[in-house]
Parts: C-alpha cells; sequence; structure tokens
C-alpha cells in the first residue's frame, strides 16, 4: 500500500526504550520499536527520528544543578539513546545515521540541514540527538524544529498511550479519547501531549501531529498507511 506521508519525523521518549526496567535501556524493547520503524522505511517512507533521554536523565527532576548543566546533562543522554537506535538498525540491516547538534565527531556527524537531506535521499534513516543544542529547549521542540528544517509530512509522537485524552487515562476511568483535535484546543487545555513551544511551532508551520501507541504491533504502520488510529492534531 502506498504511504500517506512521504516523509516523516517520529519523536521517541527515552522512556519507550527502556520498557518494562522503567531506567536504562532494554535492548529488546529498542529492537523491538526499530523492527515497527523498519516496516514503515520498508514502505518507502523517508524518515527522521528525535529522542529523548528520560530513561538517563530528567533535569528537571534535579533541581539541586543549574538549568543549564542539567539542560546539557540530558543532550548527553540523548546522543547515548541515538547511538543505542543506531546499533539496532545496523543489527536488523537498516542503514541509519546519527547526526547531532552538538559537535561529537568521534561517534556522529555534526547536524548539518544539507547534509540530513543527502541521507533521506539516500533511504536512510537519521536520527537527531541532543535536542536542539541549546538548553530550555526539551526534545519535543526539537522534534517540531527538525520536522519543520526536512520538511516533513507530520511528525509522530511515538508514546506508550494510543492518543491524546481530555486527562491522564491511568487516572481517571472517564478519560476521553480524541480521535482528532484541533492545534489550539491542546493548547487552551493545557493537554499534556507536547510542549507549548513544539505545538506552536507545528501550528505555525502547518505540520500534523499524530499521537500513537509505540507498543502496539501495528498502529505505527496503519498511521503512514493513513489508518485512523491514535490521535491527529492539525
Amino acid at each position: 500500500m502506498k504511504p500517506k506521508y512521504k516523509r516523516v519525523l517520529i519523536k521517541l521518549s527515552g522512556e519507550a526504550l527502556a520498557g518494562s526496567k522503567k531506567t536504562g535501556v532494554c535492548y529488546d524493547t529498542v529492537l523491538d520499536i526499530c523492527k515497527k520503524i523498519k516496516e514503515v522505511h520498508d514502505m518507502g517512507v523517508q524518515i527522521g527520528i528525535v529522542v529523548g533521554g528520560g530513561n538517563f536523565w530528567r533535569g528537571r527532576q534535579n533541581e539541586e544543578f543549574d538549568r543549564v548543566t542539567a539542560d546539557y546533562i540530558g543532550m548527553l543522554a540523548t546522543s547515548m539513546n541515538a547511538l543505542t537506535i543506531n546499533d539496532a538498525f545496523r543489527q536488523l540491516g537498516v542503514e541509519s545515521r546519527v547526526l547531532t547538534a552538538i559537535e561529537m565527531r568521534q561517534i556522529a556527524e555534526f547536524y548539518i540541514k544539507g547534509r540530513t537531506y543527502k541521507h533521506l535521499d539516500k533511504n536512510r534513516i537519521v536520527i537527531f540527538g541532543c535536542g536542539t543544542g541549546s538548553p530550555f529547549f526539551s526534545t519535543d521542540t526539537a522534534a517540531a524544529l527538525r520536522a519543520a528544517e526536512i520538511h516533513a509530512d507530520a511528525l509522530i509522537k511515538a508514546t506508550n498511550v494510543d492518543g491524546v485524552y481530555d486527562k491522564d487515562p491511568n487516572k481517571y476511568d472517564d478519560a476521553k479519547k480524541y480521535d482528532e483535535i484541533p492545534y489550539l484546543d491542546v493548547l487552551n487545555q493545557k493537554l499534556k501531549v507536547m510542549d507549548s513551544t513544539s505545538t506552536t511551532m507545528c501550528m505555525d508551520n502547518n505540520i500534523p501531529i499524530i499521537v500513537v501507541n509505540i507498543n502496539n504491533k501495528n498502529d505505527l504502520k496503519q498511521v503512514l498507511e493513513g489508518k485512523k488510529k491514535g490521535t491527529i492534531i492539525k
């Protein structure tokens, strides 16, 4: 089946890579996630990935640290996850490249927009590490920024929930799931999908955000086929 979206940016949380371990990396979980992304890649979709670092470090929970220092530590955590994902793709026989917003010439390429296009055009998955390279910006904002820079058709937020709810479905049995919701409603209702900066950036650049459960076997693939899964914010 011909994919609905030709080029997408997938935002992966660091916690998703930890699996049941909750912290660190569960390599079986990483391989499982990368297999699902490979299925989409095999459909001919060009893919960029921004990965968080919450499985190693959450700066906002370490308030004794200076915010700038904490954010830079978090960027280093994302680079570890980017290398982990890259290794999993290597094992699956998928060509991929790690590009980081902070120069780490021994382990990754420095992010340059033109270089990204070359990799995508050569059918390589591009994994972006170190967020935006600046403190005070989340990896959600980095995902929105990279999606805009590579002219992605959609930003896929791959999470542990199956969409956007009006309240936490893990706490409230009567939580209502949205199949579709406008950007402004997400902002006005302060729904914790992505931070306000990233949501606004996607709105300004007309990039739909699709929230999907990465743990469900076929959800990611079905979203790229244009089927109704998760929640679309547009």
